[in-house]
């Protein structure tokens, strides 16, 4: 009889279910549900008795009643405050759109300016590059001029030496 234990209170099957069903409750509750924010516990509290499929039905409809009883006393478009909320609406917009078409107004004369500023600057360049391409050219027709009259004076002083020297000999 060594291996059998007294019998305790505790082990009694009643006793035992009702322990056993509050500790599965108590483990089922402290694991978080599947968002990891709520507690099963709060699911169990939430909704204590298994609704049945009438009762959650009848939840359904009557979430179903009130959100139509929501929209059907919201405010028809037909109402003084809802016409004059869509005539500001409407004011709003009709406001935005002159701001919208006098950026566009600024931003079409400010391209012009600079389409126009950039045909000046182009004009001046160009005009830039015709004046030295002019100077180059005049600086060339001098230097060849100066070569030319160069090469007439040697011409002449080499002739002046020739003349020269055919006096003295002859």
């Amino acid at each position: 009889m060594a291996g059998r234990s007294i019998w305790r209170p505790d082990r009694c099957l009643a006793f035992f279910h009702s322990i056993r069903s509050r500790l599965a409750i108590a483990r089922f509750a402290a694991r978080p549900c599947r968002a990891g924010l709520l507690r099963q516990k709060d699911n169990l509290l939430r909704h204590p008795n298994d609704n049945s499929f009438a009762e959650r039905r009848k939840t359904a409809d009557n979430a179903k009643r009130q959100l139509l009883t929501k929209f059907a006393s919201a405010p028809k478009p037909t109402d003084p405050a809802m016409q004059q909320r869509s005539a500001a609406r409407a004011a709003i917009t009709v406001a935005r759109a002159a701001r919208r078409a006098e950026r566009e107004a600024q931003k079409a004369a400010e391209n012009e300016r600079l389409l126009q500023e950039a045909a000046m600057l182009a004009a001046a360049a160009e005009a830039h590059q015709k004046a030295e391409a002019h100077a180059r050219e005049v600086e060339r027709n001098n230097r060849l001029l100066q070569v030319a009259a160069d090469e007439a004076e040697r011409k002449a002083e080499r002739d002046r030496r020739y003349a020269a020297r055919k006096a003295r000999q002859g």
